[in-house]
């Protein structure tokens, strides 16, 4: 007598937060789909829907509430995961009858064995109170990004304490790959296709330390370097990682790429010390100078929070000068948002929100200038732009040169003709505070640029 196959449910993963948690859900869906399960976009076809929710500030969890919400409405079978998982379990199992399960930051790779338990029928609770798992190159992945990027974790948790950050409790210490692990997932990435790495974690120039017992950035760079990928760009370099051997290692990786993101947070050293982050001050200025000197031609991100209990219109003024002073490319700008269990949610003088959100835009109006400026510098130059979508209104183009990183800086919108996915050599004509404009290069023209680049190197 034969008995007919069971027919597994099928799955829908919505993702919220940032390119650590997208790393997770796409190890989720990978796993997913080894086990032979159907993951749908469509979360209406869907039987279950994992949540990859994000817990970082007030603004994230909102979003993930109203997330959960929604397909509890839609009367959806509900399994969420991620910081907010691990921060509210319990709390999102009283509230959510529509959850069937609730699994933690370092439980992802438990998906299959979670959807097994909520289909006999179990409401599962899978967080590990303190996370220690760790991906690698091993683990099934499937990419949400565009064909020609993808996120490579080197990194999970972190050993600082920032006065207002959550994450320590909500991912764990640090915990690095090995380099040897790091380079063979990005051959894997880069046999796929991919032309560009962005390598993450909390803390990317701590990479190494718990592993090694010293910084390793600066050797995983040049072990990199040896992987056909046009462009490796790194991710959250807090400046006293920014070594001269780091930044010779920049220097001398051609596909290195020379952009930096130094989550700075703020200038004063007042701030700073409350911030839990008295280091820092002592050396903004003179990292900054040092890449500027080494590497000329570098692209400087970073963000501030504005508002921090006890900023004084002197504090912000400080700020304000700082990054007049230094000309960044690209500043994101968060008000402060008190996270309850972080040693800043108790601190006295607290701001109003109006002030908060004055002085952001007060900081904004100030980099605006200066990111169209260091966009202007680029019109009439021959730069490499990963095409990654088409503009069907328009007919244009729309990729990203070396200075802009995925989701949180500009586009540079293109006329003519060129493979997604692909590099293309574009002539840049135009640009704004945020974006570049420009056509895809005639061979003369890509002929000077190619010159133009080898001179450089």
């Amino acid at each position: 007598m034969s008995t007919k196959p069971s027919i597994k449910p099928v799955i829908a993963v919505s993702h919220l937060g940032c390119e650590k948690n997208r790393i997770d859900t796409e190890h989720m869906l990978g796993l997913l789909v080894q086990s032979g399960y159907q993951v749908d976009a469509n979360e209406e076809l869907a039987d279950y829907v994992i949540v990859n929710t994000c817990s970082f500030i007030q603004a994230a969890r909102e979003e993930s509430v109203r997330t959960l919400v929604e397909l509890a409405e839609a009367n959806k079978k509900i399994v969420i995961t991620g910081c907010m998982a691990q921060h509210f379990q319990q709390e999102l199992l009283d509230e959510i009858p529509e959850a069937v399960a609730v699994v933690g930051t370092g439980d992802y790779h438990k998906i299959v064995e979670v959807i097994q338990r909520a289909e006999a029928g179990e409401r599962v609770q899978e967080v590990s109170a303190e996370p220690v798992y760790l991906a690698d190159e091993t683990t099934p992945r499937y990419r949400t990004t565009t064909e020609g990027v993808a996120y490579l974790r080197v990194a999970e948790g972190c050993d600082y304490r920032c006065a207002f950050c959550i994450i320590p409790h909500l991912r764990g210490n640090q915990r690095s790959r090995s380099i040897e692990s790091i380079v063979s997932e990005a051959r894997q990435l880069a046999a796929e296709g991919v032309q560009e790495i962005i390598l993450i974690s909390q803390i990317t120039t701590n990479y190494g330390v718990d592993l090694y017992g010293e910084p390793r950035l600066a050797e995983l760079l040049r072990a990199l370097g040896e992987v056909e990928v046009p462009w490796i760009r790194m991710h959250y370099a807090y400046p006293t990682g920014l070594t001269p051997k780091v930044i010779q290692a920049i220097q001398e990786t051609p596909n290195v790429l020379p952009y930096l993101d130094l989550p700075l947070q703020h200038s004063h050293p007042e701030v700073l010390r409350a911030m839990n982050r008295p280091w820092q001050g002592q050396v903004n200025d003179g990292v900054i100078e040092r890449i500027k000197a080494a590497i000329p031609d570098a692209v400087l991100r970073t963000t501030f929070i504005v508002g921090f209990p006890g900023e004084t219109e002197s504090h912000f003024q400080h700020l304000l000068e700082f990054v007049q002073r230094h000309e960044f490319d690209h500043v994101g700008v968060f008000t402060f948002s008190p996270e309850a269990g972080t040693p800043a949610f108790t601190l006295p003088n607290p701001l109003s929100q109006a002030v908060m959100d004055e002085r952001r835009d007060r900081l904004m109006q100030v980099q605006q200038p200066i990111s169209l400026r260091r966009n202007q510098a680029q019109v009439g130059r021959v730069v490499d732009v990963l095409i990654e979508q088409e503009n069907p209104e328009t007919d244009e183009l729309v990729g990203r040169s070396a200075r802009f990183s995925p989701e949180v800086d500009g586009l540079v919108y293109v006329q003519g003709d060129a493979r997604l996915g692909s590099m293309a050599t574009v002539e840049i004509t135009g640009a704004d505070v945020y974006d570049l404009y420009g056509h895809v290069a005639d061979a003369h023209t890509q002929l000077r640029g190619a010159l133009s680049r080898v001179s450089a190197n």
